[in-house]
């Protein structure tokens, strides 16, 4: 039994591109183009010359509606955007230079499936990229790549081990009305609805 064809929402810049990928996938039967409004949860597929401003509009918009994925097709992507590209939602990046349809089904039934796919180097530079940020950002300021710092993750590995706001502030030398601060800085920053809600945020996570 054959499964359904992804639907396929496609983004350009310009007509000429729009038109061109449009002709190159619309014998796939993996996938399907749909227009927007009938593709709300569909996959994305932008396809643009450069990362400029509008591009990255769009990738902001489109993070903020429910999908299964943004797949990227740019001439380029520069070591400074590669954090701004990932962190807008895009689960894989395709150079338009080595766009085929072929390898643009492959990354769209990818992104479908929860998957990331980034060129090796892409994926190498990424690395680089966060590296820095996490030696020359967050670690001189007490933070990790979540954003939180390690004494909000000690008292979240705390609450998850069972103890109380009086035991913690306690081990931990604070006040209980610093715990309790601590607790709310989290819960605030990350939309958390209670205690149980954070813990389960830092075990997802991989902070505790």
């Amino acid at each position: 039994m054959n499964a359904e064809p992804v639907e396929v929402v496609l983004h350009a810049t310009d007509s000429i591109t729009r038109a061109g990928v449009t002709v190159a996938l619309r014998g796939r039967t993996e996938i399907r183009l749909v227009e927007p409004e009938v593709g709300e949860t569909c996959v994305a597929l932008v396809v643009a010359e450069k990362m400029d401003d509008t591009v990255r509009q769009l990738l902001r918009k489109l993070q903020c509606q429910p999908g299964q994925g943004i797949v990227l097709v740019a001439g380029d992507v520069a070591d400074a955007e590669l954090l701004d590209v990932v962190s807008s939602g895009v689960s894989a990046v395709l150079r338009r230079a080595e766009a085929t349809p072929d390898t643009l089904v492959r990354l769209i039934k990818a992104a479908h499936a929860g998957e990331g796919a980034l060129p090796a180097d892409l994926l190498g530079r990424l690395l680089g990229r966060v590296s820095q940020l996490q030696r020359n950002v967050l670690r001189p300021n007490g933070l990790n790549l979540a954003g939180m710092s390690s004494r909000e993750t000690e008292v979240l590995r705390m609450i998850a081990d069972g103890l109380e706001t009086k035991e913690i502030a306690e081990r931990l030398c604070y006040s209980q009305r610093t715990v309790k601060s601590i607790l709310h800085d989290i819960t605030n920053r990350f939309q958390l609805r209670n205690r149980a809600h954070a813990v389960a945020f830092a075990l997802r996570e991989g902070l505790i």
